[in-house]
């Protein structure tokens, strides 16, 4: 007899407690797409400063210049949205951040160096258009300005890639 007086009161804790299990897995895939965005515009700018110097032609390093400025604001705004809900999100590990650099000073080593900074620059932001289109893909319900966020990047990745192919 007290089981049935208190099923209203347990199922409606039951409710809650899903609630609250649905509302931390949108957190963690919310906070997981804001680490990723962060990851992928840190990578962005390592390449980007890696070959900034080895542009020949004033016009690719006005676009290099150009979307060093736009990784920044999009990283910024990651961090702020992190910072507003209170995350500590993964950044780009430095072994790999050295490793970047190091393989890309490598590879203008000889040739032509802008045709070369250009096709780097496509390889990388296809990939960062892939890891965002994953994202998109993969999260299910994510924050509105993540998502927001993330659309930003993937739109910045295909201009990116655009503006490079002049210079191949």
């Amino acid at each position: 007899m007290y089981c049935m007086q208190n099923l209203p009161c347990l199922e409606r804790i039951v409710r809650q407690k899903i609630v609250k299990l649905s509302m931390v897995m949108k957190m963690k895939n919310s906070k997981e797409m804001l680490s990723s965005i962060l990851k992928t515009t840190q990578m962005g700018q390592i390449g980007i400063r890696s070959v900034l110097d080895h542009a020949k032609k004033a016009e690719l390093r006005t676009a290099l210049h150009d979307q060093l400025a736009e990784y920044d604001t999009i990283e910024t705004q990651a961090h702020n949205i992190a910072s507003a809900k209170g995350w500590d999100v993964a950044e780009l590990d430095p072994a790999i951040r050295f490793m970047a650099d190091s393989m890309t000073r490598m590879r203008l080593s000889h040739g032509n160096q802008d045709s070369k900074i250009a096709g780097m620059m496509i390889q990388g932001n296809t990939k960062g258009l892939i890891t965002s289109l994953k994202n998109v893909h993969q999260y299910s319900m994510p924050d509105s300005a993540i998502q927001k966020l993330s659309q930003k990047l993937l739109t910045c990745e295909q201009n990116n890639i655009q503006q490079m192919k002049d210079f191949l």
